[in-house]
């Protein structure tokens, strides 16, 4: 194991280093409630960088603290290993600095701490310690996770096969079902083509985190592109917005979501920690899945695919119905064409229609993962489509508009709490914490002056506002002109995304387990 099992392990020893002054007063936070009952963590602070020259210090710990401008390569890492260091925190930036494979044939865990709190290290490091294997494990061993989570769904001891499936694999199985119905249903005319048909399972821009594309929608262009500048040019832009979302916002929001998660595990979250948590959670699922679609939307247009739009502002919804018609546009469309048309839809009477909903609804849930926590979400987007299919759609209508919102934001809000936690007890405690218990302390202060630019950028951000405003900027300038501030946008955005990507190695992808 590369993170130790040892129940008797009830102290982290973290060595802490750090040299300007404001480390100075985060090592001072961090040390103000030590003593019993505290964070079950024995920090010792270095008044100097990680070097080679100073990596003896940290003999006989179990973790360094470091930050992005120290430095850890192989020597030092190999060193760390025979101090029996098993862990490395980063605080503030990402893994640039590390000598990452030397770490993993260490054995050593690198892991990023979350910038947020002062408290951050010692509050939350044990617990991403004991929780370190069960992600790691996650991440490698996809297929055996799975299993394990449809044994405890079905009640079943069926073996792990050990095997290693493809990253993508719930996206392109939904395209080739489709390929195969479209032909059968002659909405499009059969590929007799192999390597166009493998273009169209394999293609690299939507594989692994959509949209999911259907083969009538793609079949001619398979066939014949036309390429053009133009095109070229809006696929770039695309891709940057798509970029920018990912790297700059849901990255940013993500480490929030990240800290409040962390706060649980160590048994201090908030009533108002657990909203801001989710909240985050909320905006991070949005940038992140949307920026990817919006970059497989630009880098179709490089080649001269059209994909459909995959989200449309979901978070302007004013009923549950609503927000299916706006988010994962191209999965609500491939249940409802492959799955609820088929069952019947709504021709065959009101009972069957809510029956079909409840169907479709459920394996919706379970396309997501085999755990009872997505069984749950899916069977709770089925009783409110429900209810609103049956009565509460028609009281919304009439209802003033910020009610439907509110309402709409509620459910939704509630539904990524089913949807992010995947214990149904460590979910339980979660939604126990938002309604009861403390309301706030000073580390939930702390994350709200920290964070809530980003809440604001992500609240405008998830809103049509920023393109209704830029358009009508663009009503009042000359062609020339608006094509050169495109150009300069894009080159901006562009150049300070990568900066991120290049400075900060947190970097998640949501959707690879799914």
């Amino acid at each position: 194991h590369i993170i130790p099992t040892d129940n008797n392990l009830n102290v982290l020893k973290v060595a802490f280093y750090g040299t300007k002054s404001y480390d100075k007063i985060f090592f001072e936070e961090l040390a103000k409630d030590k003593g019993e009952g505290a964070y079950n963590c024995d920090i010792t602070y270095f008044d100097s960088r990680l070097t080679a020259e100073t990596v003896h210090l940290c003999r006989g710990f179990d973790a360094v603290c470091m930050f992005v401008n120290d430095e850890a390569p192989r020597p030092v890492v190999e060193q760390m290993k025979k101090n029996g260091i098993r862990l490395i925190l980063l605080r503030c930036a990402g893994f640039n600095n590390v000598d990452l494979d030397a770490a993993k044939e260490c054995g050593i865990t690198v892991l990023r701490v979350p910038a947020y709190s002062p408290y951050a290290v010692a509050e939350h490091a044990m617990a991403i310690l004991q929780a370190a294997n069960r992600r790691i494990a996650k991440a490698y061993n996809k297929v055996k996770d799975n299993n394990f989570a449809l044994n405890g769904l079905l009640g079943t001891a069926i073996p792990a096969l050990g095997l290693l499936l493809p990253i993508g694999i719930s996206f392109y199985t939904f395209q080739t079902m489709s390929y195969t119905i479209d032909v059968y249903r002659q909405d499009a005319p059969a590929q007799r083509s192999i390597v166009s048909f493998g273009a169209y399972v394999t293609m690299f821009p939507q594989l692994v985190a959509g949209p999911i594309v259907r083969y009538k929608d793609v079949a001619a262009e398979l066939i014949h592109r036309t390429n053009t500048a133009s095109a070229f040019a809006a696929g770039a832009r695309r891709f940057t917005v798509g970029l920018a979302k990912k790297v700059l916002l849901a990255n940013s929001i993500g480490a929030l979501w990240d800290a409040e998660l962390a706060a649980q595990s160590a048994g201090t979250l908030t009533a108002v920690g657990g909203w801001l948590g989710i909240a985050a959670f909320g905006f991070q699922i949005y940038f992140d899945f949307s920026g990817y679609s919006d970059m497989a939307i630009g880098l179709g247009h490089f080649f001269g695919f059209h994909f459909l739009e995959n989200f449309n502002y979901p978070y302007e919804s004013r009923s549950v119905t609503e927000f299916w018609r706006r988010w994962h546009i191209s999965l609500s469309t491939w249940f409802r064409e492959y799955v609820y048309i088929p069952l019947g839809g709504n021709r065959k009477g009101k009972g069957r229609q809510l029956l079909n909903i409840a169907i479709v609804w459920l394996l919706t849930g379970l396309w997501h993962g085999a755990n009872w926590n997505f069984v749950l979400w899916g069977v709770y987007y089925a009783i409110l489509l429900l209810l609103e299919k049956t009565f509460l759609l028609k009281w919304l209508d009439k209802a003033p508009r910020f009610v439907g919102h509110v309402y709409t934001c509620f459910c939704f809000v509630m539904g990524w709490v089913l949807f992010a936690i995947t214990d149904l007890g460590a979910l339980g405690a979660y939604v126990s914490h938002m309604f009861s218990g403390t309301f706030a302390d000073s580390t939930t202060a702390y994350l709200l002056r920290c964070g809530w630019l980003l809440l604001v950028l992500g609240i405008i951000g998830c809103t049509s506002l920023p393109k209704r405003l830029w358009e009508k900027r663009e009503q009042s300038l000359s062609p020339a002109l608006s094509d050169g501030l495109r150009t300069v946008w894009v080159v901006v955005v562009l150049l300070v995304s990568m900066a991120f990507l290049v400075g900060d190695s947190y970097n998640p992808f949501l959707y690879f387990r799914f």
